[in-house]
């Protein structure tokens, strides 16, 4: 059984490290800085973020689950990304999924600190990952039109 995702004052302070370095260009490239305008509230609310990029394609996986920024990415509909003092607005269309099958399963292979979360493993089959795309959805980032 995956582990579920849990914010705290230690989560806080990761996340805030990791934000501070993403911002500055440091770790792993695929690192950013996710903001969405809150659901509620409307107020800007920011999280790291990893974005996979594939065949000229960029999608966000939301490894710890169902949390508040894929709620707030759906109601907003879009979402800026930002990494190395570069940010962007983008348009976020969440995949079915069996269109979130391979994304997830390079998710996997590229980010294996967060594979404790996931039910899965790089050797499951192509429908259970489809399944564990409900506990983890996966949006395409796309310009805004």
């Amino acid at each position: 059984m995956a582990k579920s995702y849990r914010v705290g004052a230690g989560t806080r302070a990761v996340n805030g490290v990791f934000a501070v370095m993403t911002r500055f260009g440091i770790g792993k490239g695929y690192r950013h800085v996710l903001t969405v305008r809150g659901r509620t509230s409307g107020q800007p609310r920011s999280t790291p973020v990893d974005v996979m990029e594939s065949d000229g394609g960029r999608w966000l996986v939301a490894a710890y689950g169902v949390t508040n920024w894929v709620h707030n990415a759906r109601a907003a509909g879009q979402v800026r990304i930002g990494r190395g003092g570069r940010s962007e607005d983008l348009r976020v269309v969440e995949l079915e999924p069996a269109e979130s099958v391979p994304v997830l399963r390079q998710y996997l292979r590229e980010v294996p600190i967060t594979r404790a979360y996931f039910d899965v493993t790089p050797d499951s089959t192509d429908e259970e990952f489809a399944a564990e795309s409900v506990r983890h959805p996966v949006f395409r980032l796309l310009p805004l039109a």
